[in-house]
């Protein structure tokens, strides 16, 4: 495996920004996203139809890049979170994760042993290959490097949010702010103090443990806020958004 350059910059308490893709499944999408100066990419088998065999070409298409390349699987079964690995991800993001059990059988899904329990896969993409080194330093190497995204998008994720922090292995937090306004309550209301008072606790959370804290901006003014916040790994929207709006706007501006 490579370094991971996302996960070096947020240990040593920097910022990261990245995109997500749900749409464009393409040899050239990586190579356009890494282009615009993205610095992780986020490929979504939550929300898509998309097979472990076209993860696997995506994750491939970032090779000629420098650019990381993660993944975020629909749950946390050893098998969904495993695969993606073995493909080539430098990462994985996961969704709705509720209590520090949860968090720790993540670790120990994507890990190899000592530290987990996932199943030794040297020779598949993810070492690229020519990898140098004998097993014991590979197996280190992927442990070190692997970044682990959870995501907290439920009022449960919230009220334990401290414990989730605080396992070792997990290295970023991820508010699912549509997800999460929607389990308390109040879907789509970002400005009420009650969604507010569940983004500073998770927060406070991340900073008490050491732990970034991530989001997905819809805006360059959003980002700009949640930098101002605090948030450090940023994902700015996805692929058709991104798409669609720049589309719409130069459409409507030629009409006019």
């Amino acid at each position: 495996m490579l370094e991971n350059r996302v996960k070096r910059v947020l240990a040593e308490g920097g910022v990261t920004l990245g995109t997500m893709i749900m749409e464009f499944s393409t040899t050239g999408i990586s190579r356009v996203v890494a282009s615009a100066g993205a610095e992780f990419v986020v490929f979504d088998m939550e929300h898509t139809g998309w097979s472990m065999e076209t993860i696997r070409m995506l994750i491939a298409t970032c090779r000629s890049t420098t650019m990381v390349p993660l993944v975020r699987v629909a749950d946390t079964h050893y098998h969904l979170m495993a695969r993606p690995l073995d493909m080539g991800a430098m990462g994985l993001m996961v969704p709705m994760v509720e209590n520090a059990e949860q968090a720790r059988l993540i670790v120990q899904s994507v890990k190899y042993p000592p530290v987990g329990r996932r199943g030794i896969g040297i020779c598949p993409p993810h070492p690229h290959y020519d990898t140098p080194g004998d097993q014991p330093s590979k197996i280190r190497n992927v442990n070190e490097e692997l970044l682990i995204i959870a995501q907290i998008e439920t009022a449960k994720g919230v009220e334990n949010v401290d414990e989730i922090a605080a396992v070792d292995g997990v290295d970023v937090l991820w508010i699912g702010h549509i997800d999460l306004s929607n389990s308390m309550g109040i879907p789509g209301q970002f400005k009420s103090e009650k969604y507010l008072t569940a983004e500073r606790k998770v927060l406070a959370a991340c900073q008490r443990q050491g732990k970034a804290a991530g989001m997905m901006a819809s805006s360059v003014d959003e980002a700009k806020a949640l930098l101002a916040k605090g948030f450090r790994c940023l994902a700015y929207w996805n692929d058709h958004k991104i798409y669609q709006q720049a589309l719409q706007q130069a459409l409507k501006a030629i009409r006019e």
